[in-house]
């Protein structure tokens, strides 16, 4: 298991996370039942046949927002609408109003629910208790705030929040690809994004491009600022960071994964615990450059 995308918030360090595992018990993902369109709660992120609803490596902590969603698609609930809507039209011999219709609308959906496809949900959280950052897989902001969200419902209170740099994201990105000093361990990807500040203002996405070209320098020249950029951390990781603080295209590279070829995992549990021991290093790793880089703020 490796996540793919970081969105990540932020809660005080001196928080009781103790009775987490119990408290997540509470709150299990149910079936969805014959008249809802979804259901959410936490499942093992180990196994369908595990009890816990944490696994924990010292102070990372690794839990799943499970899901079942309904799937109605739009164009067959239109069609059998526009049926029922020719159906009245032909018995009563007028068109049915606009509180009719959404009535007739709600009652097909209600009768369709037992009978539609559930889609599987799964949405994986990292918490690391040293820093105080949650850490969701997901470049969703919203779909973040959901996990966050049901986690504060099980504990009752979570003040987690965004994650807040004191300094412009935009401003230091800028400047690292004009030439000014990358944080020990970073070095450029080949691939960004560059927006002119005014409103309605050009963006330039770049890929495979040497990011401190000519090409590069004249945009800079006119103006534009860095919203997107593309990094490397020793040759452990890469990935693209936004101005929004999500972490993008996150991916372990070969300098990571080596250590994973050295280890003498017999059964799918060690995988996963290997692979998660090695996600939350190189996380933490990250995480701290990234800290001094932008400032980022801490919670109170």
């Amino acid at each position: 298991m490796f996540f793919r995308n970081l969105t990540l918030f932020r809660f005080p360090t001196n928080l009781d996370l103790s009775e987490l595992d119990a408290r997540l018990a509470e709150f299990p993902l149910k079936p969805v039942g014959p008249l809802e369109m979804s259901s959410r709660g936490f499942i093992s992120p180990i196994s369908r046949d595990a009890e816990a609803m944490t696994h924990r490596i010292e102070d990372a902590i690794w839990l799943t927002v499970g899901g079942e969603e309904k799937i109605l698609p739009g164009p067959v609930v239109n069609e059998l609408l526009a049926r029922r809507i020719e159906e009245f039209e032909d018995k009563q011999g007028r068109k049915p109003g606009g509180k009719m219709r959404k009535q007739m609308k709600d009652d097909l959906l209600q009768e369709l629910m037992p009978r539609a496809f559930v889609k599987p949900l799964r949405s994986d959280a990292l918490i690391d208790t040293q820093h105080g950052v949650v850490v969701v897989n997901t470049s969703s902001r919203k779909s973040a705030e959901n996990v966050v969200s049901e986690i504060r419902t099980a504990l009752g209170s979570f003040p987690a929040l965004p994650l807040n740099a004191e300094v412009s994201p935009r401003g230091v990105m800028t400047g690292w690809i004009a030439g000014e000093p990358l944080p020990d361990g970073l070095t450029l990807g080949e691939e960004c994004e560059l927006k002119d500040p005014s409103d309605q203002g050009a963006i330039v996405r770049c890929q495979r491009q040497d990011l401190q070209c000519e090409e590069i320098t004249r945009h800079l020249d006119a103006g534009k600022q860095v919203t997107k950029l593309a990094l490397n951390l020793d040759d452990h990781v890469s990935f693209v960071l936004g101005e929004d603080l999500i972490v993008r295209k996150f991916k372990l590279l070969d300098g990571a994964l080596d250590t994973l070829e050295h280890t003498d995992n017999d059964d799918m549990r060690a995988e996963l615990d290997a692979r998660f021991a090695l996600m939350r290093g190189e996380f933490k790793r990250l995480f701290t450059v990234l800290e001094g880089a932008l400032k980022l703020s801490k919670a109170e």
